[in-house]
This record gives C-alpha cells, structure tokens and sequence, in this order.
C-alpha cells in the first residue's frame, strides 16, 4: 500500500468556532456546520479515506461536541473507518489539543489535518514528498485566494466591517521544496524580521505572499513528541511549532539563547485559531542540543522542514470565518467543486434531489442545490443558493447568493439575499433579509427588514 500505509492520522475537528458565530451552536459544532448539504468534516474523512488511510483520531473542543461528532461519524462511517473521537478542553490552541493525544501516537509519522478543510489534494503525494525527503516536517502550502475570493460574503461587498484574509508569508530555497520561514498575516503588522544567521545557513530563499498554509501537515512523530512535552509554551501549531521547527533546522534543534527573536514583529499579541493569546517565542524553552540529534532517523545528518505544493489544478480551502463559509458553499461545492458532493448534476448545471418537489413557474438556477425533502412553491427564484434538506418555501420567495440549511420554514413572499440561514429558522411572509447570519431556531417576524446583521437565540448556559 505504500508509504501513506505507516502514517498514522490526528484530525483537528474543533468545537465552538467564535469566527462561524452565529453558524455554529451546541447542538451544531464546527464539524457538522452543514457545506454542500454535506457535514464540513465528512469532506476531511472522505478525502482520508480515499487515500486508504482509516485509523483516525479525531479531536473535538468540548465533551458535547464530541458526543455529537462521535455519533454522527458512527451512523455514517460505520463499518467504513476506525474513528478513536477525543474530547479535550474549549478554548484551547491547536497544539495544546494534539499534545493532549501524544500518547496514543505510536507510528513513525504523523498526518495533522485540520477539520475544516475542502480539497481534493492527492494526501498520498504528501506522505510521499515527506518520507522521500526524511522530514521532520512537511507542510501543504496551496495558492493564496484572489482578493475578490476573500472579499466579504455581502453580495454588494459594501460592508466595510469585513477584511481581506490574512496573507501568509513564506520563504522557501529556490528548489521550492524546504521551507526556511513562516509568518502568518495575523502575527504581522508592519514589518517581518528575519534572522541573520539564517540568511547565512541558506544561499539563497524566495519569499512568497502567493501561498497559503492549508493547515495539513505531515510531524516525525519522535521529534513532535519531544518538543510538545519540553516546550509548554508552544500553543498553536502554525504560529508556534512550525515556525520554532523551521528556525530549529539549521541548528539541529537547538536555538541560542541570544537568537530567540521572533520573525514577525507585531503590535498586538499573537492569537491561534482558537482565538487565545499566545505565548512569545522567546518564552518557549529551546530544546537541549543533544535531543533532536537522537531521535532523527540514523541516516539523516540534519533537521529538515519540507512543503508540498499543490498544483494549480488542486482546491484547498478551510471552513473557518463567515467569508469563507459562504464562499466555499455558493462559488465552489455547488459549482466547479460538485464532484466533492458525490452529488449527481443535472443538465442545468445545478443539483436538486429526487425527493424535493418544485412548484409552478418556480426557477432553480445553476450552480445551485436543494437537498432532500425540501418543497419550494410556485413562483420562487433560487440563484446561486444552497436549499438544505426538508425545508419549507413558500411562494413567490426569492433566494440570491444565500446558504439556507436543514429544516428552514420561509412563507409567501421572502427576499433573502447574500445571507446563511441556519436550521429550524422560520421566516414569516414578506420578511427581507440582506447580507444577514440567522443562527439555529431563530423566527423572522413578518414584514421585517433586516441588513448586515447576525441575528441569533440566547443560548442556555
């Protein structure tokens, strides 16, 4: 089966994400966020399994969510995949939740995938890239989206509250396969640094805005356990470890006390994808000089961080802010990305399950979707929106550019345009929503007009 047969895999799958509110709920965790009719996780496990790796671990925030994502992968995947669910604390980084399954690690490499990605990279390539190259590290980079790609969900794009995507800066050698820096746009604010002995280590690097770090990476699993038990301070994996291996390489591990700057300079403190502060790197003890040596493979002289770059012709993109969200739904799983669904397109170019019931006069236009179950009425329009499965709408209601998930209620006459419905929301006739985010079970009175807002239930602590 090849080299991707050894590796074993860590699922990131999160919890409550505070960038999809009001999206994500208690009773809708991150990884059941509804993308293409479809949970955004079940897209991670079915490219996972198409690459014939099938022993997961998958690590949720919060013992609820857990319980949710564990039984939803049961019913689903029973019989499929070998999925160990780990429930960790809320509100914890990225690499606090991997050092929490350290113990349940035992093959020679591991798989890091965030839980929130849509892709079709070939995974086995990766594995092969990191094992032909002995690496401690290997990182997926893939094309940076367009700034019109990460303008703001708003159809109008007037909203001046939303802001482009961070961009990451990468340095790479000029054979474009070692990775010799990392900065996330989130830890930049005006200026990047980057240390002098590394420029005398390397000959020559490129640095790149065009590239994204996908948040999937392949950890000699020795190495990643050393530093994660010796450095407590490493909180997030991409704004942390990675960053503390690609400094670490031309030294064997080993950082000098007086050379512990970090290589981006900003004003605020660095927060993870959790959202929580973190620490600087020059509080993160440096391993000792003698351990990363001990543990490389005996024929590997040094430390070496490795990227995998996706071809042109590859997607990769994460779930993880409204932008994205819809973004991901209208422009791509329902349109050039619709082999993901496993969906069948019709002739219209648009997707409309079997079960759902179409009335008079009513359009479903392309590259759009209507789940199973769900009755529109006559006279409806449906433009480059997603209908989720059993939903209700009535007549003469127009849906534009919008997401509206599982069990949703419109009545006669609704205008919902550039906005993500979340389930069990009822909208009374005539309501008009724009450029809006309904959370779980919320009703829209009649008559109402609503622009930019988010609009949720309290929920019971």
């Amino acid at each position: 089966m090849g080299p991707i047969m050894k590796f074993q895999v860590v699922v990131l799958a999160g919890g409550m994400s505070k960038k999809l509110f009001p999206l994500v709920s208690k009773d809708v965790p991150k990884a059941l966020l509804p993308v293409g009719n479809r949970p955004v996780l079940s897209y991670v496990l079915e490219l996972l399994e198409a690459n014939n790796l099938k022993d997961l671990i998958v690590v949720v925030a919060g013992e609820d969510a857990a319980v949710r994502v564990g039984g939803w992968i049961t019913e689903a995947y029973d019989g499929r995949l070998h999925v160990e669910v780990a429930a960790v604390s809320e509100d914890i980084g990225t690499a606090d939740a991997l050092r929490a399954v350290l113990h349940r690690l035992v093959v020679d490499d591991v798989l890091v995938v965030s839980g929130d990605i849509v892709s079709d990279v070939p995974l086995g390539a990766i594995a092969a890239a990191h094992r032909r190259k002995r690496a401690v590290l290997t990182a997926m980079l893939c094309s940076s989206p367009s700034a019109s790609t990460a303008e703001a969900i708003s159809s109008t794009g007037k909203d001046k509250a939303k802001k482009p995507s961070p961009i990451d800066i990468v340095g790479l050698d000029t054979s474009h396969q070692h990775l010799l820096f990392l900065a996330s746009g989130t830890q930049v604010d005006k200026d990047v640094k980057i240390r002098r002995s590394l420029i005398r280590v390397v000959d020559q690097m490129e640095i790149h805005m065009d590239l994204m770090d996908a948040h999937l990476y392949a950890f000699n699993r020795a190495i990643l356990q050393e530093v994660l038990e010796l450095c407590q301070g490493i909180k997030s994996i991409k704004q942390d470890l990675v960053p503390y291996l690609v400094r670490s390489q031309s030294k064997f591990g080993a950082i000098a006390s007086g050379d512990t700057q970090t290589e981006a300079v900003g004003k605020t403190p660095n927060k993870d994808d959790s959202g929580q502060p973190q620490t600087p790197m020059q509080d993160i003890v440096p391993l000792p000089q003698h351990i990363l040596p001990g543990v490389l493979h005996p024929a590997s002289l040094e430390l070496t961080c490795c990227v995998y770059i996706a071809s042109e012709g590859k997607y990769c993109s994460r779930v993880n802010s409204i932008q994205t969200y819809g973004d991901i739904n209208r422009d791509q799983v329902a349109g050039e990305l619709v082999f993901l669904t496993g969906y069948t397109v019709s002739n219209q170019n648009n997707v409309i399950h079997p079960t759902a019931e179409i009335g008079s006069k009513t359009t479903v236009g392309p590259q759009c979707m209507v789940g199973d179950g769900s009755k529109l009425g006559d006279k409806c329009s449906v433009k480059k929106s997603i209908v989720g499965r059993h939903c209700r709408i009535g007549s003469n209601v127009k849906i534009i550019n919008s997401v509206v998930m599982n069990h949703v209620t419109v009545e006669d006459g609704c205008l919902i345009q550039g906005s993500v419905i979340c389930s069990n929301v009822h909208l009374q006739e005539r309501a008009n929503l724009k450029d809006c985010q309904v959370g779980a079970g919320y009703i829209i009175t009649a008559n109402s007009e609503h622009k930019a807002e988010a609009l949720s239930k309290r929920e019971k602590s």
